[in-house]
C-alpha cells in the first residue's frame, strides 16, 4: 500500500471513531498511532506517543490556555458579564433593535474575557434573552443574536481557536491574538448592521424601549471599569510588548480573581465550580492537542499533503480560486463537524497547501476562525444554536436557525472583506512593539 493510501485510511478511521462517539482527542490519538504503526512499526509509534505527549503537555506557551480559561470563569462568576450587557443596554437599548445590539456588544466584550463561543452564548443568553422577550422582541431576532454574538468568543482575543492554530502551525500566539482585534471589531459592526437591516424590514422584531437616564448610564459605565481594565492589561499589554501572552494571561486571571474578592462573591461553592470548569475545559483542549501532535506527523509521513497539493496545483484555479475552494470546503464541513475539531483534523493537509500558495499564515488563521464560526451557527450541528435553544426553551430550534441567517451572511461579507483587504488582519500584528511575543 502507498503512504498516501494509508493516510486516507487514517482519516477514514478517524471519522469512523468520531461517528461512534469517541472524543476527538482520543480518536486522533488512536488513528495517529495505528497509522504510524502501519507506516513505520511499533517502536516508532511508541516513541511518537511518548515524545509528543510529553512535549505538548510541557510546552510553556500553552500555559495561556488554563490561565485564560480561568480568567473567563472568574470574570463570569464575579458578574462582569452582566455588567457588559448592562452598560450596552443603558446606552443603546432605547433604539429600535437596541437590546439586540447590546447583546452583540456584550458578547464582544465577554469574548475578550473568555475565549469560548459556547461560554459567551450561554453567559450572555441567560442575561439578554429574558430582557429582550420582556420588551416584546421577536423570537428569531432574540435567539439569532445570541447564537451569532457568541461566535465572537473564538475570534476576539484571547481565543482558544487561535491558541490551537498557533500550536499546530508553530505561529506566534501573541501575533494571532492581535490579528483578531480588527476583524473581531469589524464582524461586531457587521452584526450591528444586520440587526439594523432586520428591524428596518420587520420593525416588530425589535421595538424601541424606554430610554435610560444619564445617571443610570454613567453608573453602569463605572461598574464596567473592571472589564476595561482586564482587557487593557491583557491585550494592550501583549500589543505594547509589556507582557508575553502567558504573562498577560496570568495578570488577567489575577485581576479577575481580585474582582471576585472585591465584589464579595468568593465562596467555596463558586471557587469549586470555577476550578472544576477550568480543569475540565483545559483537559479537553490538551487531549485534542496531544492527539493532533500524534496524528499530524503520521499524515506528514504518509505524503498525503503533497499529493493533495499536487492535485490542487493541477486545477486551473489560481491561488485565489484555490483559497475560495478551501473556504467553501470548510464552510460545508463545518455544518457536520465541530469547528475546533475540524481545525485540528484538517490543518496537516491544508496548512502546507496554503503556505505553498504564498498566503500569510497569520491572515489565514483569522480567515479560518471566521469560517469555523459560521459552522457554529450552521445546521445540522450548529452548536451555538443548540445551546441557545436550551436557554430559550419556548422557541423551536428551527426558529433559532432561521434567526441566524442574516448573521451568517454578515460572516460571508467579513471573509470577503478580509480577502480583499488582508491588512485588516495583518496591520496590528505588523506594528506590534515586540513581534517575538
Amino acid at each position: 500500500m502507498s503512504g498516501a493510501f494509508i493516510g486516507l485510511m487514517g482519516f477514514a478511521g478517524l471519522f469512523g471513531l468520531m461517528a461512534m462517539g469517541v472524543p476527538v482527542g482520543l480518536a486522533l490519538l488512536v488513528a495517529g498511532i495505528a497509522g504510524t504503526i502501519a507506516m513505520t512499526g511499533w517502536s516508532a509509534a511508541a516513541y511518537t506517543l511518548s515524545g509528543q505527549a510529553f512535549a505538548t503537555a510541557s510546552y510553556y506557551e500553552l500555559s495561556v490556555l488554563p490561565l485564560f480559561i480561568l480568567m473567563g470563569n472568574l470574570a463570569s462568576a464575579s458578574g462582569l458579564s452582566r455588567d457588559l450587557y448592562e452598560v450596552a443596554h443603558r446606552w443603546i437599548g432605547h433604539l429600535r433593535g437596541g437590546l439586540a445590539g447590546a447583546t452583540v456588544l456584550g458578547c464582544a466584550g465577554f469574548a475578550a474575557l473568555s475565549g469560548s463561543s459556547i461560554a459567551s452564548a450561554v453567559t450572555m443568553g441567560r442575561v439578554a434573552y429574558p430582557n429582550m422577550r420582556r420588551f416584546g422582541y421577536g423570537e428569531r431576532l432574540s435567539t439569532g443574536t445570541i447564537a451569532a454574538g457568541g461566535t465572537l468568543g473564538i475570534l476576539i482575543p484571547p481565543s482558544t481557536g487561535f491558541v490551537l492554530y498557533a500550536t499546530l502551525t508553530e505561529q506566534s500566539i501573541g501575533r494571532l491574538f492581535i490579528a483578531g482585534i480588527l476583524p473581531g471589531l469589524m464582524l461586531t459592526g457587521l452584526f450591528l448592521v444586520a440587526i439594523a437591516v432586520i428591524v428596518t424590514l420587520r420593525p416588530a422584531e425589535g421595538p424601541a424601549t424606554p430610554p435610560s437616564g444619564w445617571a443610570e448610564r454613567w453608573r453602569a459605565t463605572r461598574r464596567a471599569a473592571g472589564i476595561t481594565t482586564i482587557v487593557l492589561l491583557t491585550i494592550g499589554g501583549i500589543y505594547g510588548g509589556i507582557f508575553t501572552p502567558v504573562e498577560a494571561a496570568g495578570v488577567g486571571a489575577g485581576f479577575a480573581f481580585l474582582m471576585l474578592v472585591l465584589r464579595r462573591r468568593m465562596t467555596g461553592a463558586v471557587i469549586s465550580h470555577v476550578i472544576r470548569d477550568t480543569l475540565r475545559t483545559t483537559g479537553m483542549c490538551f487531549l485534542i492537542l496531544i492527539g493532533a501532535s500524534v496524528f499530524a506527523p503520521f499524515i506528514a509521513l504518509s505524503g498525503l499533503p503533497a499529493v493533495v497539493a499536487g492535485r490542487f496545483d493541477a486545477l486551473p484555479l489560481g491561488p485565489t480560486g484555490t483559497l475560495m475552494l478551501i473556504i467553501l470546503a470548510y464552510a460545508v464541513l463545518g455544518m457536520v463537524i465541530e469547528g475546533l475539531s475540524l481545525m485540528v483534523i484538517t490543518l496537516p493537509i491544508v496548512y502546507p497547501l496554503v503556505l505553498g500558495l504564498g498566503y500569510d499564515p497569520i491572515w489565514f488563521g483569522v480567515i479560518m476562525v471566521i469560517v469555523l464560526e459560521m459552522g457554529l451557527i450552521s445546521p445540522p450541528v450548529g452548536v451555538n444554536c443548540f445551546v441557545v435553544s436550551t436557554i430559550a426553551r419556548d422557541v423551536r430550534l428551527e426558529t433559532v436557525f432561521a434567526g441566524v441567517i442574516p448573521f451568517w451572511l454578515a460572516m460571508i461579507v467579513a471573509v470577503l472583506l478580509l480577502i480583499a483587504f488582508p491588512q485588516i488582519a495583518t496591520l496590528l500584528p505588523d506594528t506590534m512593539f515586540n513581534a517575538a511575543h
